[in-house]
This record gives C-alpha cells, structure tokens and sequence, in this order.
C-alpha cells in the first residue's frame, strides 16, 4: 500500500521523527526556563548551562535533566503553588469580599446548621492559614 511516492513505512517514521522533534524542542524551551528562574545559581553558572545547553544541545539538557531534575520539579511546583495563590487572591478581591466578610458568612452558617463546627474550625484555618 503506498500513499503517492511514500511507503506506509516512511509515513509512519516521518510522523515518529517529527514528534521526537518537538518533543525535543519542549524539552529544550523546558530546560532553558528553568535555568533561567533557578535562584540557586548565579549568573556564571547560568551562563555555563546555556553555553552548554546550546553548543552541545543533546548532551547538554541530558547532563542537566540528570544533574537538576528534581530542583526542576520543585521550581515547577513552586511556580504553580504561586500562580494559584495569585489566582485565588485576585478572585478574592474581584468578588470583593475579604476575610472578615468571608468568616462572618462561615458564622452565619454554622449558626443556621448548614455547617458543622469541625467544618467551620477547618474553613477558618484555611482562610487565616
């Protein structure tokens, strides 16, 4: 079966090449960000990465996926830990309440038996915690 001048083979590797490809390419985007946030190191050893990152690409972003994988988590765990509170802080004020509003509205439940005392005691530690 042939698919104009290419074999099914061919297509089939072709898409293969290109997803490496641009997995490739994230991995790269990926590595240079993180260098890029990393307040752990200093501009000299950033400067090494990337040099290392762009003349050697291949080796460079495996040595530093191995040497600093996990520092690479934690900072994109760190970043979406702030990018939620930012998130919920900027809900918090576009509804325009705070927290003095948002506990007297947990009272007023919990004096009406909507909510029990643990689940009162637990929203209050959330909203001053």
């Amino acid at each position: 079966m042939t698919l104009g001048a290419w074999q099914v083979g061919e297509v089939v590797l072709t898409m293969l090449w290109f997803t490496c490809f641009f997995i490739w390419i994230w991995l790269f985007i990926s590595v240079a960000m993180d260098i890029f946030r990393s307040h752990d190191m200093g501009g000299v050893a950033k400067a090494l990465w990337i040099v290392f990152v762009i003349f050697l690409p291949l080796l460079g972003v495996l040595v530093y996926l191995i040497a600093r994988g996990g520092k690479m988590a934690q900072h994109n765990i760190e970043a979406a830990k702030a990018q939620d509170a930012a998130m919920k802080d900027y809900i918090r004020q576009a509804a325009g309440g705070s927290t003095a509003d948002e506990l007297e509205r947990l009272a007023g439940l919990k004096d009406k038996g909507v909510i029990t005392q643990a689940e009162f005691d637990a929203q209050k530690a959330k909203l001053l915690g």
